[in-house]
């Protein structure tokens, strides 16, 4: 295989992925791209996967402490591929979210998690997941005044904010749209401990090349919006 068959690129080419037992697709990018990162320095990505998020986190700013951490080691494994294809290095964890006991808190925990059922892949990743427990587990290392912030199935977005309404304030709903009317994934966010109120944003749609290409946030692209 040549080299431009072994590896794709995001956001317009600013972020380089080896092609692999996990490709990233755009909730990745998405998900990276909901995240307010103006008082953030310390993240933890839960399920890293192949580090489509933190890399696509770190092409925003670059000087970020991010600790990832996955269930697979295969995929651990290709996340530090794609880090150092890119000149970066995070702290990356094997473990499980939902067993991993540690005191570390930090500013954002984000997550894609693995929320669709059925047979699980070969790359050993989690599958089949409780999405509550997975919430639950995700907010409790997240400091107080932090982030918590998730990109999920619109069909099960429900357990996610169940989770978020019991501990958190200022939760942001983004849906976005596919070719049907109805939404097919849901970005949240939250700020724990905060009794700030919820704000549901119009949607976006999921080709958006603003944010999928160009590498706007989705907060630069609403306010063009704004402008129009």
């Amino acid at each position: 295989m040549t080299e431009k068959q072994d590896i794709f690129t995001l956001l317009g080419g600013k972020v380089r992925l080896f092609r692999g037992i996990y490709n990233p697709t755009s909730d990745a990018v998405w998900l990276a791209a909901f995240a307010k990162l103006d008082k953030v320095k310390t993240v933890l990505d839960v399920g890293i996967g192949t580090a489509g998020v933190s890399l696509c986190l770190l092409s925003r700013k670059s000087d970020l402490s991010i600790t990832g951490i996955d269930i697979s080691q295969e995929m651990i494994n290709e996340a530090e591929k794609n880090l150092k294809l890119n000149d970066f290095s995070i702290n990356l964890i094997q473990t499980d979210i939902t067993k991993w006991r540690t005191p570390i808190t930090f500013d954002l925990v984000i997550s894609n998690p693995p929320y669709f059922k059925g047979t699980p892949a070969k790359h050993n990743a989690h599958h089949n997941v409780d999405l509550k427990k997975w919430a639950q587990k995700c907010i409790a290392r997240v400091k107080p005044g932090g982030y918590f912030c998730t990109i999920i199935d619109a069909s099960c977005y429900a357990d996610i904010i169940s989770e978020m309404n019991k501990v958190c304030g200022d939760i942001t709903t983004l849906p976005l749209f596919g070719k049907k009317n109805t939404a097919e994934r849901v970005l949240i966010s939250g700020k724990l401990g905060s009794n700030g109120i919820s704000t549901l944003y119009k949607g976006l749609s999921m080709n958006d090349e603003r944010v999928l290409r160009d590498g706007l946030t989705i907060w630069d692209t609403l306010a063009t919006l704004d402008q129009k």
